[in-house]
C-alpha cells in the first residue's frame, strides 16, 4: 500500500519501484518513505514546501520560491492558483470571480477553456492551466529524482474531494504530460488521514481537511485497509487563499476610505498588500493580535 501525506508529494520505495504521490495545490511538499518513516525533501532553495508559482521574465522561467519571491516586481507574469482554473470553462462563475483577484490575465482559449496570458522573453504567450501545473510537477519530479538518484515514473495524484470528473481528468492529464504514469486518483481527505493507517475491525472516521485553496469534510469507513467514502462535502473556494482575499479586500476598502487612493488600480501595491496579509494571517495563527505593514510605493 502506498503511503501519502496531506497536500504533498511523497515518494516511496515499493517492490524496488518508486511511486510518486502528487497534489497540485497552493503549496507542494515532497519526501521519501524509507526505513519506516517519511523524510521530507528540501527543494533547491532549502525549503520543505514549494509554492505552486511559475514566473516568466525577459530571460528565464522561474518555478516555486524563486517565482514567488519576485512576484511584487513582476505580478502580471507570475502565475499561481492554476488549481482553480484546471478543468473549468472560461465563463464558469467561479473563474470569473477568481479573475478579479489575479494580477495575471486570463483569456478564453480553444473549446471555451481558460488560458493564462503572459509575456515570455518579450513575446505574448498563453498557457492552459494544465500546462502551468505540468511545469510545477516536472520541477518537483526532477528535484525528487536528484535526491533519490533514480528515475520516478509512476504516480498517485491526490485531488480535493469536491473535484468533479472534468477537474480530475485535467489533473490526471497534467501528470501524464509531466512524464508520469498516473496509477490512481485519491481524494485529499483520504490522503490526509493516511492510507498506511492500520486498524482492527471497522472504523468510521471524520476527516476535516482545510488547505490552501480548498476545504473538504469526508466520512470514511475503513476496514482491513479498504477506504469507503460514505459522504463528502466541501468548497473549492474556502482555504488560505480565500482568507487572504478577504483580508486584501478589507484593507483596500480601508485604505481607500482613509487615504482616498484605490490600491486595486496598482498591481504592484496590491501584490505587496497580499504578501503582507498572508504574513499577518500566519501571525494570527498563534497570536490574538497582529500589525500589518506594507510599502505602498
Amino acid at each position: 500500500m502506498l503511503s501519502t501525506y496531506p497536500l504533498s508529494i511523497i515518494l516511496k520505495t515499493f517492490e524496488k519501484c518508486l511511486k510518486l504521490a502528487l497534489s497540485v495545490s497552493i503549496l507542494v511538499r515532497h519526501g521519501v518513505f524509507q526505513h519506516g518513516k517519511v523524510e521530507i525533501i528540501a527543494n533547491d532553495q532549502g525549503n520543505r514546501t514549494t509554492p505552486s508559482y511559475v514566473a516568466f521574465t525577459d530571460t528565464e522561467r522561474l518555478i516555486g520560491d524563486a517565482a514567488k519571491n519576485q512576484v511584487a516586481m513582476n505580478p502580471a507574469n507570475t502565475v499561481f492558483d492554476a488549481k482553480r482554473l484546471i478543468g473549468h470553462k472560461f465563463d464558469d462563475p467561479a473563474v470569473q470571480s477568481d479573475m478579479k483577484h489575479w494580477p495575471f490575465k486570463v483569456i478564453q482559449g480553444e473549446g471555451a477553456r481558460p488560458k493564462i496570458q503572459v509575456e515570455v522573453k518579450g513575446e505574448m504567450k498563453a498557457f492552459f492551466p494544465e500546462e502551468v501545473s505540468v511545469m510545477v510537477l516536472t520541477k518537483m519530479k526532477e528535484t525528487a529524482e536528484a535526491f533519490l538518484g533514480q528515475t520516478v515514473k509512476d504516480a498517485v495524484i491526490t485531488v480535493p474531494a469536491y473535484f468533479n470528473d472534468s477537474q480530475r481528468q485535467a489533473t490526471k492529464d497534467a501528470g501524464t504530460i509531466s512524464g508520469l504514469n498516473v496509477l490512481r486518483i485519491i481524494n485529499e481527505p483520504t490522503a490526509a488521514y493516511g492510507l498506511d493507517k492500520k486498524s482492527q475491525g471497522e472504523r468510521n472516521v471524520l476527516i476535516f481537511d482545510l488547505g490552501g485553496g480548498t476545504f473538504d469534510v469526508s466520512i470514511l469507513t475503513i476496514e482491513d485497509g479498504i477506504f469507503e467514502v460514505k459522504s463528502t462535502a466541501g468548497d473549492t473556494h474556502v482555504g488560505g487563499e480565500d482568507f487572504d482575499n478577504r483580508m486584501v479586500n478589507h484593507f483596500v476598502a480601508e485604505f481607500k476610505h482613509k487615504h482616498k487612493k484605490d490600491l486595486a488600480t496598482n498591481p504592484r501595491a496590491l501584490r505587496r498588500l497580499r504578501t503582507a496579509c498572508e504574513r499577518t494571517k500566519r501571525t494570527l495563527s498563534s497570536s490574538t493580535q497582529a500589525r500589518l505593514f506594507f510599502d505602498f510605493f
